[in-house]
């Protein structure tokens, strides 16, 4: 009875099995091809479709080989180098220490060190998609084909804050792998890597997308990843991951690896190709990337400040500061403003507003929904250049004097001489209070306060004396304080629970 049993099991297991390779293979039919780039700045051949769709071929006798066989020949190996200094000990170079030791403690000043990664062919003439970092600094760069010829590549332009650069190879009638639409991709679907791990030669490995916009991860400076865990390991960099239908979805460029040991541990991260194409597009256009550019400093609603700012709930991004005469500024926008929507599309949080902003041509007007005071208000704002380097700082403090609220308890607190504003390196007009010492284990420690912070506002009160400070806080009792911090010439908002 048992053994009757399990046969029907595996008769519907076929069953669920066949209705599914059914399923697939009808999607795969309707798929269609995008092409990338401007003909003055790329001259690619259109992709068209094939009579019969890649998809057609799949099977559970063949797996994803049809995928793999038209995908692997525009997946390449690079092997790149540069020349680095070395940093010697003095002592190896004197004379005195040479006479007696001889020059086998001498280390080389200059060697070459290689790297090894991979890369995606984008067009028939050779111009191919890989990580700034797997060329970054090289002095030549080696391009092999699945089919072993070899190339020698030059850098056409790069782009560290996305980790994208664009080779390119004198060639023609390259394969080219399609590139699909990123933001058409769902949590779930199949992933396919593609590339040359720890250099042993490509390899192709399969998962699923595992999650889709991972930001906030301090892995580049612009991060809007996909994740897979389709095993990626060090020399994937710069590869393919491609979706069911064969099409290019990402440009593999980090791991998430345990303990240091650097190898995968199924969490794996992709540069979306709509984030690439664009990045591309720019170098091939202009040799450059630019990006757009309001002159604000942003920061996520938490729960807490959602609270604070009287929000239904959290979400959007909240403008912690403002360059003074920049585009925002012009445009009316104001600290303590949160954005809820760009060009009628809601804002999820403060990185996808980052990313939406960037990618804005300079010139253009973006349309922004912000909520002030709790009334939401409609604001065009014309976008900006972002100049060649952030202001970003740092900075630290001290002070004095106590304070009757709970949340604030263990923060001592002083007043912002012009003398200390200088070494801080904040201008001499800058107001508020310096904070001098947080006791750890306080509500004050927990909110992420520190020593050398300025608090300029209180519940959105200006702070500009101890005199202003003690009274502020004065009859707070155990109830949330909204401060405004100034830390390094930068503003940020913080809630301290008591």
């Amino acid at each position: 009875m048992e053994f009757m049993s399990r046969r029907v099991d595996w008769k519907m297991a076929v069953v669920v099995l066949v209705i599914f390779a059914a399923g697939l293979l009808t999607s795969s039919a309707f798929t269609g091809k995008t092409v990338i780039g401007s003909s003055a700045a790329l001259p690619l051949t259109r992709i068209e479709a094939p009579d019969q769709a890649i998809g057609a071929g799949i099977s559970f006798e063949n797996g994803f080989a049809p995928i793999v066989a038209k995908d692997l020949p525009a997946v390449v190996n690079i092997s790149s180098s540069k020349i680095v200094r070395s940093q010697t000990m003095p002592l190896f170079d004197d004379p005195f220490f040479q006479q007696f030791f001889g020059r086998q403690f001498q280390i080389p000043r200059e060697q070459r060190a290689k790297s090894l990664g991979s890369g995606v062919i984008v067009s028939p003439d050779g111009y191919i998609l890989t990580n700034n970092h797997v060329v970054e600094g090289a002095t030549d760069i080696t391009v092999s084909l699945a089919d072993k010829r070899e190339f020698q590549a030059k850098t056409v332009g790069t782009d560290p804050r996305t980790d994208i650069a664009v080779l390119k190879v004198n060639a023609s009638n390259l394969p080219v792998l399609p590139l699909g639409d990123s933001t058409r991709v769902r949590v779930g679907e199949f992933a396919i890597a593609i590339g040359n791990p720890f250099g042993i030669g490509q390899t192709v490995t399969l998962g699923i997308i595992s999650a889709i916009g991972r930001g906030n991860l301090g892995i580049e400076d612009y991060e809007d990843f996909i994740q897979t865990d389709a095993a990626i390991n060090p020399g994937n960099s710069g590869g393919a991951l491609v979706d069911s239908h064969g099409d290019l979805i990402g440009i593999n460029t980090a791991i998430l690896s345990g303990q240091g040991g650097g190898g995968n541990q199924g969490i794996g991260f992709a540069i979306p190709v709509n984030m690439a194409r664009q990045v591309m597009d720019q170098i091939l256009k202009t040799g450059k990337v630019t990006r757009g550019y309001l002159g604000v400093w942003i920061q996520p609603v938490t729960p807490e400040l959602a609270k604070a700012f009287n929000l239904k709930q959290s979400g959007g991004a909240l403008l912690s500061d403002l360059e003074p005469g920049g585009p925002a500024a012009r445009a009316g926008l104001q600290r303590g403003d949160v954005v809820l929507a760009l060009d009628g599309q809601p804002v999820a949080d403060n990185n996808s507003f980052r990313l939406k902003v960037s990618m804005a041509p300079p010139g253009s007007t973006l349309r922004l929904k912000v909520l002030r005071n709790g009334s939401e208000m409609d604001v065009p704002v014309t976008v900006g250049e972002m100049p060649a380097k952030d202001e970003s700082g740092a900075a630290g403090s001290e002070q004095r004097g106590g304070t009757p609220s709970a949340a604030l308890k263990g923060l001592t607190v002083d007043e912002l001489a012009p003398q200390l504003a200088r070494q801080l390196g904040l201008p001499a007009r800058t107001s508020g209070v310096v904070i001098t010492d947080v006791e750890a284990g306080t509500p004050a420690e927990r909110a992420g306060l520190s020593r050398g912070d300025i608090i300029q506002e209180i519940n959105r009160r200006q702070v500009t004396s101890l005199r202003d400070f003690e009274q502020l806080t004065r009859g707070l009792g155990n109830q949330p304080v909204l401060l405004l911090i100034n830390r390094g010439g930068n503003t940020i908002f913080a809630v301290v629970q008591p």
